[in-house]
């Protein structure tokens, strides 16, 4: 590829003209640096001061920077220069990633379970409450015991190791937590199951991944059962899974009464995770994400709130904060979850209210009682929060971070939002499970300002281009598709190397997302390459759809396409071709699918009909023209979607 024609600061970070207000979490750190030549056991940790009955106030990265009062924003090339030359978590150097040269932070962590022992400092010494989970509580300590104690099972019961894959298949709980940390803490990889696959979908990735330890809770053992006996499964049953899986998680965890931190050497480039991501193909693709992507994606995070107050100067930077509390209210088996809440919580000094399964009301509960201060989730969510709000005549006054990811947030919503929670900075963010959800985003002034657009690039350690078709740069304002360079890229797709080959070229991600970026940085993203459909943030791709379709013997043809929704945003709809002489209703229909495919994935609307279905010039179904054809024919949009 050729080297992108973009404007860059001497960092290679994308140069805006207007000022940005970048507000995340205001974490109660300091520094959590590891210099390049230093052992984990030799970091130097700047320790926060003592949190008072507010449990302190240290802003992120320390306080505001000096002469920070009343000053003019700086511009966003210069709060970087400035905050990677004055903290030296921040200072980036030039690395070798898989024969490729990127930008990377050279003082973080070099993996998730330093990063553990990092944040010891910012979680009060350990003595910080944790993690919430209905009534019950964790402090950190209590947390990271529970972790190691884990770890140790694994290593010696299970015999697992550096590289062995381990999978999850539950809904959120802190188990699948302490399961995350502890598998990789030994080394090992991460394998996160969507809790809302059918059996046969569960069956495709465990053989694509090679596991035979899962931990699943008891919806998912149902599922899971008739796999175990041919794939020589081991289940062990969390919550309400303990009593029929081969052994219980909790008479497990009671066999290792205390164990110390796991030793086993881990380099920055190993395998952390697998999740799976639909796209294009019709089985779901196993991303492969590495120690460092995870890590660096957290720090690029962090450096957005230290540029904040740079960009748009606090009125008192003296002024006391509330701790960051973050509600987890998205699956865990997904990237939104893991990375921007559970692992950006380490090191930001956050405590973590955990939700088992998504409900308006118990979440207006839980930002009230335990003083919430940031929610992130799919923009669908966020409706939801403000319509219960209302409803609850509660003015949830502790947020100041309404974010949304996984899903364009509707234009209208963000005034309404920003009207609803005014103390809120309202905020929206782009990434991917390649991307180890870094990416693109923009929050409070700016984006009331420009609603329907996605944001700026994150910088300090990501490039950005817009190419065409040919793999040429477009002209800034052109659309192109948007592609990105950073040490966060998945290292690829699990055995797949012809897709990895299609999408990374010369470690440049092309997204299949296709955007133009304005002469201040400012990124729209208008249309997808992909064949996808984004119901309530949740990927599925029309092949999967369509090749289920395919398996009913009266299906000649079929054919998926998104339909709008007023509160998903968009729902599956199909038409098909009959064989000749067959017939079957929607429901007949419907049916048979719901023991191939998730439920989210189900057509809502099927059209059917016996001629051929539409097509194009290169005799390809005119996937566009049907769906135009079908919503003629339709009352949508949808207000509600089937449970």
């Amino acid at each position: 590829m050729a080297e992108p024609h973009v404007g860059r600061d001497p960092h290679g970070v994308k140069i805006a003209k207007r000022r940005s207000v970048l507000r995340y979490w205001q974490p109660h750190i300091s520094s959590l640096t590891f210099r390049q030549d230093d052992r984990v056991a030799q970091n130097t940790i700047a320790r926060p001061d003592n949190w008072e009955d507010n449990h302190g106030h240290a802003a992120m990265c320390g306080p505001a920077p000096a002469g920070c009062v009343g000053m003019t924003g700086l511009s966003l090339d210069a709060a970087v220069r400035r905050v990677t030359d004055e903290n030296p978590i921040f200072e980036t150097t030039e690395v070798k990633i898989r024969g490729v040269t990127c930008r990377a932070f050279r003082n973080v962590p070099p993996h998730v379970r330093a990063l553990m022992q990092a944040a010891r400092a910012a979680q009060q010494d350990g003595r910080a409450e944790y993690l919430v989970f209905q009534d019950e509580r964790w402090s950190y300590d209590e947390f990271c015991r529970d972790s190691n104690r884990l770890a140790k099972i694994l290593e010696t019961r299970f015999g697992l190791g550096k590289g062995d894959r381990v999978a999850i298949a539950m809904r959120n709980c802190p188990e699948l937590l302490l399961l995350l940390t502890a598998i990789t803490s030994i080394g090992g990889v991460v394998v996160f199951l969507n809790a809302w696959w059918t059996t046969e979908e569960l069956e495709y990735a465990l053989e694509d991944a090679g596991v035979t330890l899962v931990f699943v809770d008891g919806k998912r053992m149902d599922r899971l059962r008739p796999l175990a006996p041919d794939r020589n499964l081991t289940l062990i049953g969390v919550r309400d899974g303990e009593a029929i899986g081969d052994e219980g998680f909790s008479d497990l965890l009671a066999t290792m009464p205390e164990a110390d931190w796991p030793t086993v050497e881990i380099d920055t480039d190993d395998d952390f995770a697998i999740m799976y991501s639909s796209g294009t193909t019709s089985q779901p693709k196993g991303v492969v994400q590495t120690h460092r992507g995870a890590i660096n994606a957290v720090y690029t995070w962090l450096m957005q709130a230290a540029l904040a107050p740079l960009l748009d100067p606090p009125e008192d930077p003296e002024a006391p904060a509330p701790r960051p509390v973050g509600l987890v209210a998205t699956p865990l088996f997904h990237v939104t979850a893991t990375h921007p809440l559970f692992l950006l919580s380490l090191p930001a000094g956050a405590k973590l209210v955990v939700m088992d399964r998504w409900d308006a009301e118990t979440a207006v509960h839980l930002i009230r009682d335990e003083k919430v201060t940031r929610f992130l989730g799919v923009p669908t969510q966020s409706a939801d929060l403000a319509e219960a709000a209302a409803r609850l005549r509660e003015p949830l006054e502790t947020l100041d971070y309404l974010g949304a990811g996984g899903a364009k947030r509707p234009a209208a919503q963000v005034a309404d939002l920003s009207q609803r929670f005014p103390k809120a900075n309202i905020a929206t963010g782009w990434g991917m499970t390649e991307t180890n959800a870094n990416g693109i985003g923009m929050v409070g002034k700016e984006y009331l300002a420009r609603p329907g657009a996605t944001g700026r690039l994150y910088p300090p350690v990501q490039d950005l281009r817009f190419l065409d078709d040919d793999g040429q740069d477009v002209a800034p304002g052109e659309i192109g598709e948007i592609t990105v360079k950073s040490p966060c890229n998945m290292r690829c797709y699990l055995n797949k190397p012809k897709e990895t080959a299609e999408v990374m070229q010369d470690g440049w991600l092309r997204t299949g997302d296709l955007g133009w970026i304005d002469e201040d940085g400012y990124v729209t993203i208008v249309d997808r390459k992909k064949n996808i459909i984004i119901r309530g943030g949740e990927n599925i791709a029309c092949l999967d759809v369509e090749g289920a379709l395919h398996r009913h013997p009266v299906v000649a043809e079929a054919c998926a396409f998104a339909l709008p929704h007023a509160r998903l945003g968009e729902v599956v709809g199909a038409a098909v071709q009959l064989r000749p002489g067959q017939t079957v209703t929607q429901a007949e229909l419907q049916a048979f699918l719901s023991e191939h495919i998730a439920h989210f994935k189900i057509p809502e609307r099927i059209w059917m009909q016996p001629d051929p279905l539409p097509r194009g010039a290169t005799d390809k179904i005119d996937r566009r023209g049907l769906r135009a054809a079908c919503l003629a024919d339709w009352d949508g949009p949808l207000a509600t979607a089937p449970s």
